[in-house]
């Protein structure tokens, strides 16, 4: 299953890429939320071989995911692989940069089922396509109107 949003973003690519990076920022949004965020590896830098492990409740039952940096190109984008014991994916963020002060931010997540409970898992996300995918993209112009206002500050 894949998700893909596209946002234009009126700063520069190298602003943009900073605040894609902020891990620290991200890991105390999953704690705000209830989960809990370790860092395995790495530091605040984007730098393959970045790890995390993330604790969270969903649907009645604690999940753990596994994290890590897997390719970064500065300023233009990063790929996170995600690994659990149900699915796997990755999301891969890309920017590009349309003027100095005007940059397009990519983003696709993707990930496939390993077991059964999860295949039914991502049939019902199947069915809710038009509501998750808007979900999704509403998520990233939320992201891309942040970046845009602290830019602007």
């Amino acid at each position: 299953m894949e998700f893909t949003a596209c946002e234009d973003i009126e700063s520069p690519i190298e602003y943009v890429f900073d605040q894609v990076t902020d891990f620290p920022t991200f890991e105390r949004s999953i704690m705000r939320r209830g989960g809990d965020v370790e860092r395995v590896a790495g530091g605040d830098a984007a730098a393959v071989g970045t790890k995390w492990r993330v604790n969270f409740r969903m649907r009645g039952k604690e999940r753990t995911v596994a994290g890590q940096i897997v390719q970064v190109d500065k300023p233009n984008g990063l790929t996170i692989e995600v690994k659990s014991k149900n699915a796997d994916g990755a999301m891969v963020v890309e920017l590009v940069a349309l003027s100095k002060a005007r940059t397009r931010l990519i983003v696709i997540a993707e990930a496939a089922p390993k077991t059964i409970p999860a295949k039914l898992f991502f049939q019902s996300l199947r069915f809710a396509r038009a509501k998750t995918d808007s979900k999704f993209k509403s998520l990233v112009a939320g992201f891309a109107k942040d970046v845009d206002k602290k830019y602007r500050a």
